[in-house]
């Protein structure tokens, strides 16, 4: 079992911080609640928790710029948990910095698969995942090599590039605007013309069906999400 953590919940519904709390709380987590976002705010900084999970309907303030303010000062992994579906309301939370998007209704076993997944990723060396694996494919950003079934396989420098970015937050969504502005540079943030030809490159070079991706997932309207073979299998399928 993965090390407890101090998750800090910032949510005005008192009912679903009393499920949130008992429902983290039996996987060995500390919980931190807030019932307002500049109450979150605050607790993020005086706690320092590992992760947060933040409602975007706060009664205060909008939860995206409970998310903007973490990201400004912490790493810390953001969790957005919300009733907004529509594509925009995720577009700007993911740019605001959350790592993670859960809509209302959520079942708890996805929920908590989640948390795992982010929490993962956030005790990893700054530089991310360096070896890659696919189904038989492997990368080693390290060394910049690449092979799929004993033979090398030859990747550009952009297509490490982006490989690189995907790993720094593998299992999680990363916007087509963040992994433009990394690998591109911030003056070709709309050229998302620019993601579907490479994502299709390093598709047909390492997945076994690229049709059928397993590995380099499309998350329609908002970017990609790299999963390799070393994923956590009770992690919920994008």
């Amino acid at each position: 079992m993965a090390p407890a953590a101090t998750i800090l919940i910032v949510e005005d519904d008192a009912g679903i911080r009393r499920f949130l709390r008992a429902s983290l709380g039996a996987e060995g987590h500390r919980v931190v609640e807030s019932a307002t976002g500049r109450r979150g705010a605050i607790d993020a900084r005086t706690h320092t928790p590992d992760l947060a999970i933040v409602d975007l309907a706060l009664p205060d303030v909008d939860g995206v710029e409970v998310v903007r303010s973490i990201r400004a000062w912490s790493p810390m992994p953001v969790v957005v948990l919300s009733a907004r579906a529509y594509e925009r309301a995720k577009l700007d939370a993911f740019d605001a910095g959350a790592d993670d998007y859960i809509t209302k209704p959520f079942g708890v076993a996805e929920l908590l698969a989640r948390v795992r997944v982010a929490l993962r990723r956030a005790v990893r060396t700054p530089s991310g995942e360096r070896r890659l694996r696919f189904e038989d494919a492997t990368v080693d950003l390290e060394r910049r090599t690449a092979e799929r079934g004993g033979a090398a396989v030859r990747l550009t420098p952009t297509e490490f590039r982006l490989l690189a970015t995907l790993a720094q937050h593998l299992g999680l969504v990363v916007t087509h605007r963040q992994l433009l502005t990394e690998v591109w540079g911030p003056s070709h943030a709309a050229d998302t013309h620019y993601l579907r030809i490479y994502m299709k490159q390093l598709r047909d070079k390492l997945e076994r069906d690229p049709v059928r991706p397993r590995h380099l997932l499309t998350e329609i309207g908002i970017g990609y999400r790299l999963v390799t073979a070393d994923a956590d299998p009770a992690a919920p399928a994008p």
